[in-house]
């Protein structure tokens, strides 16, 4: 590989989502081609220039970019730094190909909202187990950059009131392996979209905070019945021991080892198990805190 770059690129499985690309350029440069998808780039180094459709374009900091699938275009460096970027490579499900042609005719966007919400679809992408984050947060990614493509939408009726209550009883059914959006969506005959906003306005949090609190809820009683973090962490539903790790001590302050006896010894019997709830160094509260919280925000 030529000195200064870098490549990551993997298909995660969320519907939707063709490929996600990580990398690092100082000196390739992307002959004119096309893709079968949508493009959605951020660059967080550096800067790109392009062409689309015969037309000379460039990443300015802090924007999006997308291209449509099938308009020849190529890339790069701006500048003998090179640029890092980070790109989603979307299926028509989420941006049909009547969008091509406002695409093309901007294809970048200053959104400061947007830009966040793709980084955070992106450190979703990069833990195994996030996938239903992952799809709530492409959810609202496409549903943005709808308004920006067309933005004056035909009006929609307002989401049925049962559809948050039905989207957690599916939850609720199976904690193990819940259904995708796309499949609640076409079990209750709703659009990903819909279903995140109607849930987030109905219960205050987003389907996939919802999921992991039930999860945390669930391996809270296995370990303090004695079950091993490690077990109890594929029982309730997590990828893993780390990804119970991770969600345990964003939610509890402490880690699943931790929690389950007190500090320095086993629990006696007949004592009530204690856990340290120590938050962690600046944070003053258990609760999840997101700026994203409620996704039903555009």
């Amino acid at each position: 590989m030529t000195p200064g770059q870098e490549v990551s690129a993997w298909r995660p499985p969320v519907p939707g989502l063709v490929e996600v690309l990580h990398a690092r350029f100082t000196e390739h440069r992307y002959p004119m081609h096309v893709h079968d998808s949508w493009t959605l780039l951020i660059v967080d180094d550096g800067a790109v220039r392009y062409e689309l459709d015969r037309h000379r374009r460039g990443t300015p900091l802090g924007t999006v970019s997308l291209l449509p699938p099938h308009v020849p275009h190529n890339g790069a460096p701006a500048t003998a730094e090179g640029f890092r970027k980070r790109v989603l490579y979307l299926d028509t499900t989420q941006l049909d190909t009547s969008l091509t042609g406002p695409a093309v005719d901007g294809p970048d966007i200053t959104d400061p909202l947007l830009r966040d919400r793709i980084g955070r679809l992106h450190t979703a992408l990069a833990h195994p187990g996030e996938e239903l984050e992952a799809e709530s947060r492409l959810a609202l990614v496409a549903a943005r950059l709808h308004t920006h493509l067309r933005p004056d939408p035909p009006d929609q009726p307002p989401p049925p009131r049962g559809l948050a209550h039905d989207l957690r009883d599916l939850l609720d059914a199976d904690l193990l392996t819940p259904p995708t959006l796309a499949e609640a969506g076409g079990l209750l005959h709703a659009h990903p979209t819909a279903l995140v906003r109607a849930f987030s306005s109905a219960f205050g949090i987003p389907p996939h905070q919802y999921l992991t609190a039930r999860r945390i809820d669930r391996a809270r009683r296995l370990l303090l019945a004695g079950q091993p973090p490690a077990e109890v962490a594929t029982a309730v539903g997590f990828h893993d021991q780390p990804h119970l790790n991770r969600h345990f001590r964003r939610f509890l302050g402490t880690t699943p080892g931790r929690f389950a006896r007190p500090p320095g010894s086993p629990c006696p019997p007949g004592q009530p198990v204690r856990a340290d709830l120590t938050p962690p160094s600046g944070q003053t509260s258990f609760a999840p805190a997101s700026p994203d919280a409620h996704p039903s925000r555009s």
